[in-house]
């Protein structure tokens, strides 16, 4: 390892079609080490300049949100022309992976931890709803793409939201086009889904579809296909969940509805509001849940997946290609990364790679 190293990477640990994360050490200069987060980009995509754009945003954005309940952003460099983002390392499972083990199991996640994860997620969104720049101005931050991979949970209960990549400020040079989606098709919401401008309502409504899978143990918008899924979202109907959870009261149900409603009106208009519905309604039917409460839910979860991988033999991902040691050894730091300068977006490709996104004028336009 060469002697002026800061990054090593330990472990790859999720691996998509556009970048990969590891698990990695940062080294100072005086031997300390630290786990961290490393998100590269694929060497393929390193030349999308649309797709760096949305990159190098997720990390400016990520160095301005400086909370308990956000994946901390702390370093962004490049190194033989792609690009890795150092976030903070939580160590446990995100919550996709904590509903899939308990859909495994035949049961749904317990309300209490639910109704808290959900009230840990709408604390960070609220901060990063009201994020102010230097004049008192808000920034506008959307996250827009909140679903169960992106909200992470450590063995300690934490709660934290990752991936801002889609997020969406005012001052951001990467703008979204008119009619364009951007986000998973099961958690957008109704205008998004007919591809008008979103506000921080959309991350709510995404919020209360969250909600409400942990505690129907099944997802709520899933057509057959893309376009299917996108015609259930627009419609936003609601099936009972009280009828599907005896648990559910219809003083929660009530909560859920309104984070799920068509009509922008009706719906909670931000995530603090929502958040604070749901703390009443903890208090007013004294129930005790902490993040100890959490933590054992997430003991659980890396039990139920350790005994899956062992009976079903699966194998370890690939190793760690040499070459990404030796850029990281290369890594030099993009100064000032709450103000970098970002490269100018290029027109999305009709090829279908990174950058392109799905038209909905496009698929709709017979209707």
């Amino acid at each position: 390892m060469a002697a002026q190293q800061r990054y090593r990477v330990t472990e790859r640990i999720e691996a998509g079609g556009m970048a990969e994360v590891f698990k990695g050490e940062a080294i100072s200069v005086q031997g300390f080490r630290k786990q961290v987060a490393i998100k590269r980009v694929l060497p393929h995509l390193a030349q999308n300049k649309s797709f760096i754009a949305m990159f190098l945003d997720e990390a400016r954005l990520g160095a301005r949100l400086s909370h308990a309940n956000i994946v901390s952003v702390f370093d962004i460099g490049s190194a033989d022309n792609t690009y890795f983002i150092v976030m903070e390392y939580v160590d446990g499972c995100n919550l996709r992976t904590m509903f899939e083990q308990h859909q495994k199991a035949k049961k749904t996640i317990p309300l209490k931890e639910a109704i808290y994860i959900i009230i840990e997620v709408c604390k960070g969104l609220s901060f990063a709803h009201e994020l102010q720049d230097e004049n008192g101005r808000e920034l506008g931050i959307v996250h827009r793409d909140i679903s169960p991979a992106n909200i992470l949970i450590s063995k300690r209960g934490e709660v934290k939201i990752t991936d801002f990549g889609l997020a969406k400020a005012a001052t951001q040079l990467e703008k979204t086009d008119p009619g364009v989606i951007k986000g998973k098709f099961s958690y957008l919401s109704p205008e998004a889904a007919r591809g008008e401008p979103v506000d921080a309502r959309a991350d709510v409504f995404a919020v209360g579809i969250v909600l409400w899978e942990m505690l129907a143990g099944r997802k709520l918008f899933l057509g057959q296909s893309d376009y299917e899924t996108i015609k259930l979202v627009q419609q936003a109907v609601v099936p009972s969940l009280s009828q599907i959870n005896p648990q559910v009261d219809i003083e929660l149900e009530r909560i859920i509805n309104r984070a799920l409603a068509k009509d922008l009106s009706q719906r909670f208009q931000s995530a603090r509001e929502l958040g604070d519905a749901l703390t009443n309604y903890l208090f007013s039917k004294k129930l005790k849940v902490s993040s100890f409460d959490v933590a054992n839910l997430v003991k659980w979860t890396i039990e139920q997946k350790r005994l899956e991988k062992f009976a079903l033999k699966k194998p370890e991902l690939s190793a760690i290609d040499p070459a990404i040691q030796e850029e990281l050894a290369r890594f030099t730091s993009i100064e000032n990364i709450a103000h970098a300068v970002l490269v100018e977006p290029s027109p999305p490709s009709s090829s279908g790679g990174a950058g392109s996104f799905e038209n909905l004028a496009a698929w709709f336009a017979e209707d």
